[in-house]
């Protein structure tokens, strides 16, 4: 997983809430296999129906998306989030995210920031702009605005690490070991053929 520390890109905004993980990626093409990619997968029923708000000008290259309320909720489905980054998104503001999307998008170094809804809706009323996340100073950065951002610690030290939950547990491994000997040596009868 790539770190993600501070990333300066431009907003592109989709003023809808709700927009769950079916609007993201249709169904049909969770068959892919991740290595396929899923750019050409992102919001693709909506794309083909023509006039599509993240395709108007001025959003070309955008790298962080403006949601609305309950993004990402919906079905289970790792794939939407991996449509997003590979659409090109680093980053997705939004007042709220679907649980799972919002995990799923911490365990794949897509930086979701939940910001206060008059603060997202004042993000679309400028975008297209260049927005600033600091993941270190804990802050989103646009024109002469500067506003703080909360994020779980393990999430946080994950992104700026560029580490999984798997490396994130190993680097404790020296602990569980010391405390795997420490209880078996407590509880004998645990250890095959003692006690």
């Amino acid at each position: 997983m790539q770190p993600f520390v501070r990333h300066t890109g431009r907003a592109a905004a989709l003023p809808s809430a709700n927009v769950d993980t079916d609007q993201i990626v249709p169904a049909r093409y969770l068959h892919r296999p991740r290595a396929a990619g899923y750019a050409d997968t992102l919001f693709r029923d909506l794309r083909d129906k023509g006039g599509f708000v993240l395709d108007a000008p001025g959003n070309e290259g955008a790298t962080v998306l403006i949601a609305g309320d309950n993004f990402g909720c919906g079905s289970s489905r790792e794939h939407a989030v991996w449509a997003v980054s590979d659409g090109g998104y680093r980053v997705v503001i939004a007042p709220s995210f679907g649980d799972i999307f919002y995990n799923n998008a911490m365990k794949n170094g897509l930086m979701t920031v939940r910001l206060p809804a008059e603060t997202v809706a004042e993000l679309m009323e400028v975008a297209p702009t260049d927005v600033t996340v600091d993941l270190e100073a804990g802050t989103v950065v646009w024109g002469n605005h500067s506003v703080p951002f909360e994020i779980e610690p393990h999430h946080r030290d994950a992104l700026l690490e560029g580490l999984s939950e798997v490396q994130m547990t190993l680097r404790e491994l020296p602990s569980i070991t010391d405390f795997e000997g420490e209880h078996l040596e407590a509880m004998p009868w645990l250890t095959p053929g003692k006690g």
